[in-house]
């Protein structure tokens, strides 16, 4: 014992004598600051010493997240070689004690460190990066693919659309995001069709991390009558697309007019309840919501920011272009980062894999905003790939690198290399590119080796 330090400094003894052996120290440091110490430590599941401890699996698992061979092979060899490096004893090239380690990891762990340093990110933002002031927060869900095995298949089924056999596990994920950082703030992971995989069900979920004066802008799958009903007692305003055929049947005669195409309308509640919702809270729902309806840009908005002089059309359209960004990150976490297709076999552990991966994204975003804070700059002006690059490549050399001086220079490294502004951007959803000439698999495999057996390879296509 160290009786003359304070019991925060020996919680931070006790959870760095795990990490100081780590392959990946310096990542696990962000994790282990005084934020966010008390949560690393409370959640570290009981365990004995160990080749491989939480904090070591952990930081070997973010590891994989960034490497650009995310086996498991390559996770213990890698950690293998570094511990014949640094002069301790060689440890097993075999994955089984790895993979056991990272079931030992609870997946409760890993998605309080999500919240916690997203909430970390968001409370670092400055007043000018909000939006008048508000904090933006930008909701969008999207699908990752899961191994073909039975359990995954279970949990998470293909689409109906693809015969058996053929086809993938599916599951959808629906986030919450920080439009002034980027950050996750929270996530839902479903099944991607049945009963409680809509976005509606899975944002419903997650509703809770939202607090009082955020601003919630989403796309068109989010602005129902029921999710509006909901934020507006909870203080939170919305910027959606407005749901369904109202995109095309909107009458600005309708309605108190508030300028050129910008009106005040009354929505009734549906008379048909939703089968999500059970039939106390569709009795307790308001019988009438007024909103404001506008086109601006091309588009039809509704939002409820009901007053013209304190939100214009023009500041309306500005913030519903920057709904975008939440494209752009679930782009980084699923093509940069790799978590489009998962690779663990079980449904647990795929989603233990999905939560680091965002995990991992959260870190690289908050080396962007404390890049952003040092040089006086937003972190959307940075690049997310090329701070990934530098910290891989400071991984690689970090034992020459030590010292708050060098950490400074890392930040004035990822602030140097900015984004282009390019509003209005268009891109052909096409590639140039053509595939290899293969045929598409549409029969089970097992049946497709069976006639390669009899009759060989099929011809190439042209």
């Amino acid at each position: 014992m160290h009786p003359k330090q304070s019991p925060r400094a020996q919680q931070q003894r006790r959870i760095r004598s795990h990490i100081h052996r780590s392959n990946a120290d310096t990542f696990l440091n962000l994790l282990t600051r005084s934020e966010l110490l008390g949560e690393v430590e409370s959640l570290l599941p009981p365990h004995r010493a160990r080749v491989f401890p939480p904090t070591e699996t952990l930081s070997m698992f973010l590891a994989q997240a960034l490497s650009a061979d995310r086996s498991c092979q390559q996770a213990v060899n890698d950690t293998a070689v570094k511990r014949v490096a640094t002069g301790r004893p060689p440890c097993s090239t075999h994955t089984g004690a790895y993979c056991r380690a990272r079931q030992r990891v609870p997946l409760e762990l890993l998605s309080t460190l999500v919240r916690q340093t997203g909430q970390r990110i968001t409370t670092q933002a400055p007043e000018p990066w909000r939006w008048r002031g508000r904090p933006v927060r930008l909701v969008d869900g999207t699908t990752v693919v899961l191994p073909d095995t039975p359990a995954n298949q279970v949990a998470y089924p293909q689409p109906r659309s693809q015969k058996p056999g053929l086809g993938f596990p599916l599951c959808r994920i629906v986030g919450l995001l920080c439009l002034e950082s980027g950050a996750v703030l929270n996530a839902a992971i479903g099944r991607y069709q049945g009963k409680g995989g809509d976005e509606q069900t899975l944002l419903r979920s997650i509703l809770h991390t939202l607090e009082r004066g955020d601003l919630l802008v989403g796309d068109a799958f989010y602005a129902t009558y029921f999710l509006l009903c909901t934020l507006r007692p909870l203080g939170i305003d919305a910027v959606f697309a407005p749901y369904g055929a109202r995109q095309r049947r909107t009458d600005f005669r309708c309605g108190q007019r508030l300028g050129p195409r910008d009106h005040l309308i009354v929505l009734h509640k549906p008379t048909n309840k939703p089968d999500w919702m059970t039939q106390a809270d569709y009795d307790q729902a308001p019988a009438t919501l007024m909103v404001r309806e506008l086109r601006t840009g091309g588009k039809i908005l509704v939002t409820t920011l009901l007053c013209p002089k304190a939100t214009h059309k023009s500041a309306l359209k500005a913030l519903f272009r920057s709904r975008w960004q939440v494209e752009l990150d679930l782009r980084n976490i699923k093509s940069t980062l790799g978590m489009e297709q998962v690779s663990c076999q079980t449904p647990i552990m795929a989603r233990k894999e999905m939560w680091v991966y965002l995990l991992a994204y959260n870190l690289i975003r908050l080396l962007m905003a404390q890049a952003a804070l040092h040089t006086d700059s937003r972190p959307r002006q940075l690049s997310f790939k090329h701070t990934l690059q530098l910290w891989i490549a400071w991984e690689q050399h970090r034992s020459g690198l030590t010292g708050d001086e060098t950490q400074d220079r890392l930040l004035v490294l990822i602030a140097q290399r900015q984004v282009g502004n390019r509003p209005g951007r268009l891109e052909p959803r096409a590639i140039k590119r053509r595939p290899k000439p293969y045929p598409l698999l549409i029969k089970p495999r097992a049946i497709a080796r069976e006639e390669i057996r009899k009759y060989g390879h099929p011809k190439k296509l042209k």
